[in-house]
């Protein structure tokens, strides 16, 4: 039985999210059309195409092959578009995950600066905080905070960024300003729950601090910026989302500071398709851009406790 071009972008389609589910509702099918696609074209390579992992389903060594082939189809499909004008490479949906900040703070931006030229791109970010997958069905990129341990996938470096104690003015007039690190005990933390970190590269206010009882926490650190700015606690927040409010203050920047990497991982494959190639350089650029910030300088807080003496 031959191999037909259709059978073979239904495959693509699947890898791209890795659920029959989805798929079947981008090419407007149903589940079963999508099941009997793909055992149809495994019946005409002789193998799996697919394997089920717990993120859903992961290909084969054929069906990473077979998914080669398909986007070929895909890019000569893509240029019989309306002549005359170059088609747009940069099209489709892209999916990645990364934290919470710097999602909102340099994933955004890069994506929305990408999509002026593109607007035939979609970007899904999904926001948490975790180790890199060991499988990445349906993820095109991640974005984690620690170097990795992959395997069968690309990692480097991509930046870093500043982290380190905060305080709001009113909760530094209401309960005094400590004078000293060891005073810090006597206030409470507003951090992650710790029991549910993943990412080891993030106890550092529980290392640096050990006597600190946790006052307010959470998985998200957008909470820990406001309640910390509510006055919960004491705060140990990246500086770049620290410092663009004026109502809080920087203790002890020399002492209590951590600086951590983001890295970047992709499977192997992601980088072919240009959709992906482009917001990978994006979120590069836009990296760089935010340099100075991401490493807590030239933002509006950054009085520290001494001035506040």
């Amino acid at each position: 039985m031959d191999t037909t071009p259709n059978d073979l972008l239904v495959l693509l389609t699947v890898s791209r999210s890795a659920k029959f589910a989805i798929a079947a509702h981008t090419l407007g099918v149903n589940h079963t059309t999508i099941s009997r696609r793909i055992a149809a074209l495994e019946k005409a390579l002789g193998g799996r195409v697919l394997s089920r992992s717990a993120e859903g389903w992961e290909l084969t060594d054929l069906g990473a092959e077979a998914v080669r082939v398909a986007e070929q189809v895909e890019s000569a499909v893509r240029g019989l578009g309306d002549s005359g004008q170059a088609p747009d490479s940069v099209t489709g949906v892209v999916r990645m995950t990364a934290t919470d900040g710097f999602s909102a703070y340099v994933a955004s931006p890069a994506v929305s600066k990408l999509r002026r030229t593109h607007s035939g791109l979609s970007v899904e970010i999904v926001t948490v905080t975790r180790r890199a997958l060991q499988q990445r069905s349906g993820l095109d990129i991640e974005v984690v905070v620690g170097e990795p341990q992959v395997h069968r996938a690309e990692a480097f470096r991509l930046a870093e960024y500043e982290l380190g104690m905060y305080a709001s003015r009113d909760y530094l007039a209401a309960n005094g300003t400590p004078a000293t690190v060891d005073e810090l005990i006597e206030h409470q933390l507003v951090y992650f729950v710790d029991s549910m970190l993943q990412v080891d590269d993030l106890d550092a206010p529980r290392r640096l601090v050990p006597g600190m009882k946790d006052g307010l926490t959470s998985t998200n650190v957008f909470v820990h910026v406001e309640a910390t700015r509510a006055g919960a606690g004491i705060g140990f927040l990246p500086c770049f989302m620290a410092d663009l409010h004026p109502d809080l203050v920087r203790l002890f920047p020399a002492e209590l500071s951590e600086r951590l990497p983001y890295w970047l991982v992709l499977r192997p494959d992601s980088l072919r398709r240009p959709a992906v190639a482009a917001v990978v350089q994006a979120l590069r650029e836009e990296a760089v851009a935010h340099q100075e910030a991401l490493l807590g300088r030239g933002g509006t807080s950054g009085t520290t406790a001494e001035d506040q003496k």
